[in-house]
């Protein structure tokens, strides 16, 4: 099944390192499909999943002021803009602009004395949302967020403990730093595509998966953004920086993942895969 899509890309010129194809019930697979390499932003996409989890436990909601959920030392820093706003606007990019990543050696206090205006709510895409859900998630589940991952998503998966990066203050990232393989990430993708279900196991409700992967609001590059999700209406997708991808389509009943480090033609090779998915039909 992947032969084709081989020759689109030795036709463009792309290279990847591995790509796995879920497809009328079969799985193909072309490349080192069981190698990890850095996924950068998809981890954006598991922090999206401890949500879920999260709001399945009932610690939370979509409207829950994330303020309520960082450590209580950093209230004397925070506005009453910032102190309003819910983990909604968060997930969707949409808490005004911030800076790339945070830095420093304190990433929160570094976010919350920027002068932020959060009454913009345009799309502006950043690191730092995804790392103060992240820390806010922690403070809720009061334990390390990627153990909770591991223990209720990769576990059952059959995903070994990945690596991951955490901020100077010890919270884990959100946005970037974790490795996966084309076929791990398949898993997830399978999972995500099953309304939260694997192989009879229920690891997420489904109407946590569909309100995580819904359209919220347009980025400007013909797609719109969900709760860490990307998504065009034919599907909803995991994605890196540099080209690596989870493409999911329920209602073709389809997952593509593929793997690569192509800094300048990342979106290129979008294309690619796009066309290709769409040429399944």
């Amino acid at each position: 099944m992947l032969k084709k899509l081989s020759q689109k890309l030795k036709a463009a010129g792309l290279d990847i390192h591995g790509a796995e194809l879920y497809y009328g019930g079969d799985i193909s697979r072309l490349g080192s499909c069981d190698v990890r390499f850095p996924v950068y932003s998809i981890t954006k996409s598991l922090t999206s999943a401890a949500f879920m989890l999260a709001c399945d436990d009932a610690l939370l909601t979509p409207e829950t002021p994330l303020a309520e959920l960082i450590e209580a030392r950093y209230r004397p820093l925070m506005t009453e803009q910032f102190a309003a706003l819910p983990f909604r606007r968060f997930l969707t990019m949409s808490a005004g602009r911030f800076p790339f990543r945070p830095e420093g050696d304190d990433w929160t206090r570094y976010i919350l004395t920027l002068g932020t205006d959060h009454s913009d709510c345009g799309f502006h895409y950043s690191n730092i949302p995804a790392y103060l859900v992240g820390a806010a998630l922690e403070n809720a589940f009061g334990r390390e967020l990627i153990g909770v991952l591991n223990e209720r998503i990769f576990d059952p998966l059959g995903i070994p403990l990945p690596p991951c990066q955490k901020s100077p203050e010890g919270h884990f990232y959100g946005a970037t730093g974790m490795e996966l393989s084309a076929d791990e990430l398949l898993r997830l993708g399978l999972m995500f595509m099953n309304g939260g279900e694997w192989n009879g196991s229920r690891l997420i409700s489904r109407e946590a998966v569909a309100d995580a992967s819904s359209p919220y609001i347009e980025t400007g590059s013909g797609d719109s953004y969900a709760f860490f999700f990307r998504t065009d209406g034919m599907s909803f997708s995991m994605r890196g920086k540099w080209g690596q991808q989870c493409i999911i389509s329920p209602d073709h009943w389809t997952v593509l993942t593929y793997l690569s480090h192509t800094p300048d033609r990342a979106d290129e090779l979008h294309a690619v895969m796009r066309g290709f998915i769409t040429e399944l039909g």
